[in-house]
């Protein structure tokens, strides 16, 4: 990315951000998820124009991050995107990485945070996808994602967590579609899929847990409200999102490049490890071959025994 401090320096800030997203109070919110939205980044990069800043602004979106109530109740759901944006402009700014680089990532965390990525921004499209592709993961991964999610906002009443959890689920499942970019549409079938068995599970709970007690306060319109502004929709939004605008010729010709050309690398890749494989399959047949020799020739030795001399000589 351009950076001119020394390499002590940015490892030493690398350091500093997996122990933010390694932080004790993050169950779900951590590396491992931080490493599954960069994995599905790499997914969707042939489309981007600048996967690295779209990595850098992955690794920045959630670095500043809590679970407590008043978060979860009425910031959004946790992460704060303007501390982490400014962040990662102190961070980045201080490492050397260029003015503009660093402003377009905090754009970007900035899209992220609300989840509306333009119609003309195939960046941003690609980062909000792969924050939301968890959703399309296989039904077993799908189910401990749900489980640490929980596990996250313990401190979140029964009935809180799951009427809140159904009214998010149905807005979602209102949206004419989930995913912006044109890779990430692929994701879609298995996402309704996850929300409408998690939806269906939790009618079932809902009926089991108890009625709230006099005066009990609800929290389900805060939460509600906070996760879809996450999630691209302010308040006074029901309906389901705008379909994103195509890519134009100039766009999809862009995206067949990049992907012709990481075809390419991992065509070579491949080759390269194909040929180190019969390098190492050749020195293992040398070596074999090598000890076998050994092995008769200590063997021819053991019968001789100095016994050679009682023999008749040969003619």
């Amino acid at each position: 990315m351009g950076a001119t401090a020394d390499r002590a320096a940015i490892e030493s800030t690398g350091q500093a951000l997996i122990e933010r997203w390694t932080s004790e109070e993050r169950v779900h919110h951590n590396l491992k998820r931080l490493i599954a939205v960069l994995a599905r980044v790499d997914e969707l990069a042939a489309e981007t124009h600048q996967p690295d800043v779209v990595r850098l602004a992955a690794w920045y979106h959630g670095a500043v991050f809590t679970s407590a109530a008043p978060s979860a109740y009425a910031h959004r759901g946790g992460a704060d995107a303007e501390a982490s944006a400014e962040l990662a402009r102190s961070e980045l700014g201080a490492l050397g990485v260029p003015e503009k680089a660093i402003e377009r990532i905090g754009t970007l965390i900035q899209y992220l945070s609300r989840h509306v990525a333009p119609g003309n921004d195939i960046d941003a499209q690609a980062l909000c996808d792969a924050d939301l592709g968890g959703l399309a993961a296989e039904p077993q991964r799908y189910e401990a994602y749900l489980r640490e999610v929980r596990e996250e906002y313990s401190h979140i009443p029964d009935r809180d967590y799951v009427e809140a959890r159904l009214a998010i689920i149905g807005r979602l499942l209102e949206r004419r579609t989930l995913f912006a970019s044109p890779l990430g549409h692929g994701w879609e079938n298995a996402a309704r899929d996850n929300l409408r068995a998690e939806r269906a599970r939790l009618e079932i709970e809902l009926t089991t847990l108890p009625e709230r007690g006099e005066g009990e306060e609800s929290h389900v319109a805060e939460m509600v409200a906070a996760k879809m502004a996450v999630l691209g929709e302010g308040p006074a939004e029901a309906g389901p999102v705008t379909e994103p605008a195509p890519l134009t010729a100039a766009d999809r010709v862009d995206v067949a490049r990049r992907a012709a050309r990481e075809r390419a690398g991992e065509r070579r890749a491949a080759a390269e490890a194909d040929r180190e494989r019969r390098q190492r399959e050749k020195a293992e047949r040398a070596e074999r071959k090598a000890r076998e020799r050994e092995a008769a020739r200590r063997g021819r030795a053991a019968d001789d025994d100095g016994s050679s001399m009682s023999r008749p000589p040969t003619r």
